[in-house]
């Protein structure tokens, strides 16, 4: 009979701990607000990230405040909203439809303590609502900034746009600057536009 208790106790201090085990990660797992990531569709480019030195240009270029909404369309791996939320306390949201990147991006927030001002989307980036934001950060190829006009069209008046690499075709920029990185020893140029948009052919 003793032998018997004594494997009942052995075997009950093998389970628990398993079932400990189980049920902290079940919370664990049920702890994210988050939707389960998925493919949605192809992404339309490469994901190339942007030097930091460059994105903390753009965030000078559109004066970020700590009052500002950032977007960021196509986010990649969420440095631009990372550090727009480390620099100047705002709150942002990167939208990205690629899950490899999306989970990255996730993890580098977390990682950075920055879940109460940076949120990581997956989302298709022109099927989203962009009028929130007084901040758009934009690094997409030049058929795509085309295809956003009409959502950043929405934006309300005074919000600013500072698109690298490549400008938003038929609007005015307000200003062009071109940097040299000292991390890659490349150059970028950067568009910054205010909504309204002033189109080219407008005097």
């Amino acid at each position: 009979m003793r032998r018997c208790v004594l494997w009942l106790i052995a075997g009950l201090v093998l389970v628990v701990p398993a079932v400990q085990r189980g049920l902290v990660g079940a919370a664990e797992e049920g702890a994210s607000d988050e939707p389960p990531l998925k493919k949605i569709r192809t992404a339309d480019c490469v994901f190339v990230p942007t030097p930091n030195d460059v994105v903390e240009k753009m965030l000078e270029m559109a004066d970020v405040k700590k009052t500002d909404l950032l977007y960021d369309p196509g986010c990649g791996d969420g440095r631009i909203p990372i550090i727009a939320a480390r620099k100047y306390g705002c709150k942002a949201v990167g939208f990205e439809i690629d899950p490899d990147r999306v989970a990255e991006a996730r993890k580098m927030v977390k990682k950075r303590k920055l879940e109460h001002l940076v949120k990581i989307e997956q989302a298709d980036i022109f099927k989203v609502d962009l009028s929130p934001a007084s901040v758009i950060t934009l690094y997409l190829l030049p058929g795509m900034n085309l295809k956003l006009i009409p959502q950043l069209e929405k934006l309300k008046p005074g919000s600013r746009i500072v698109a690298h690499d490549y400008p938003i075709g038929g609007m005015k920029h307000d200003k062009k600057i071109t940097v040299t990185s000292n991390e890659t020893n490349v150059q970028h140029t950067l568009y910054l536009y205010t909504l309204p948009f002033k189109r080219e052919a407008e005097q």
